[in-house]
């Protein structure tokens, strides 16, 4: 008797480990397409932040004048790496990007000063950099001569960013709900084999409350344990590509993946305990003729 109540009792123990392995798979899955995610714009980011805009001045202005065009350019808040480019450092440029042989047949350096210098990714848009020359040019009258750009790159990368996001965002979503409803029907397939024993503790008098309040409590627990066995192998996985593919250490942002690990987190535990509740109730209120 002594060992069949032992027996029962094991037996009666409801089982979580398969509930917390799938959560953490599906969780997993899903952290890794938002990593991709982050890394699609933070590539986007990097494309547009290495083109350069090229503020090119009169032979006529004055140093001052450069000088403090220089310096309210270095001012914007968006403006990244402002370099000031002679005729000397001009013309080392063209020599290592472009043959040299232009100096047999000029004797002077027909290449123009500029100031040089690059924009934050927000701001690398075709209409954002045209106000940006206007108002230059209208600041400092006579000092610019041309204010250019690639204003046909720009664009592109524009275009195919905002796509590629689109199409990812929308990826994301669809996603997100198939990661609730995958979770829910692994949480509701764990508490359908432990369906007997919330109909027998019911049975026996205890409440609706006291039977689903430490099945909730666990559901937490289980969530928790989901998330964090979901995020270290996210965070293992993101090493190991790292590590194989160097690249992918440029596009590394931990603020992101932060906000990411957040997420999942957040999505675990609140799926996990809505389903598990949800589950309880509908089998207080089934019939014990109905849970067969």
């Amino acid at each position: 008797m002594a060992q069949f109540g032992k027996a029962s009792s094991k037996k009666g123990k409801p089982s979580y480990t398969n509930a917390i392995v799938g959560v953490a798979l599906v969780l997993f899955l899903f952290g890794i397409v938002g990593w991709f995610f982050l890394n699609l714009r933070k590539t986007g980011d990097y494309f547009k932040e290495s083109i350069q805009v090229h503020t090119y001045l009169n032979r006529d202005a004055p140093k001052t004048k450069i000088d403090s065009l220089k310096n309210y350019i270095s001012s914007i808040p968006y403006a990244n790496r402002v370099e000031y480019v002679t005729q000397e450092k001009a013309a080392q440029k063209w020599n290592a990007e472009n043959d040299t042989t232009w100096k047999q047949f000029l004797s002077n350096n027909p290449l123009p000063e500029s100031i040089d210098f690059y924009v934050k990714a927000d701001y690398v848009e075709k209409d954002s950099l045209a106000i940006l020359a206007a108002n230059l040019q209208t600041a400092y009258p006579g000092v610019i001569s041309e204010f250019q750009f690639p204003s046909d790159t720009v664009a592109k990368v524009s275009s195919y960013v905002k796509t590629a996001a689109l199409i990812f965002l929308i990826a994301a979503l669809l996603l997100t709900i198939l990661v609730v409803f995958s979770i829910d029907n692994t949480i509701r397939l764990d508490m359908y084999s432990n369906r007997f024993l919330i109909k027998t503790m019911q049975m026996v008098g205890a409440t609706r409350w006291f039977i689903a309040k430490p099945i909730n409590q666990r559901a937490v627990i289980n969530g928790i344990i989901a998330s964090l066995m979901a995020i270290a192998a996210i965070w293992g996985t993101v090493l190991l590509i790292e590590n194989f593919i160097p690249d992918f250490k440029l596009l590394h942002d931990n603020t992101g993946l932060f906000i990411l690990f957040a997420i999942i987190l957040v999505l675990g535990v609140a799926i996990t305990l809505v389903s598990t509740h949800r589950s309880v109730i509908k089998y207080l209120r089934m019939k014990l003729d109905d849970l067969y």
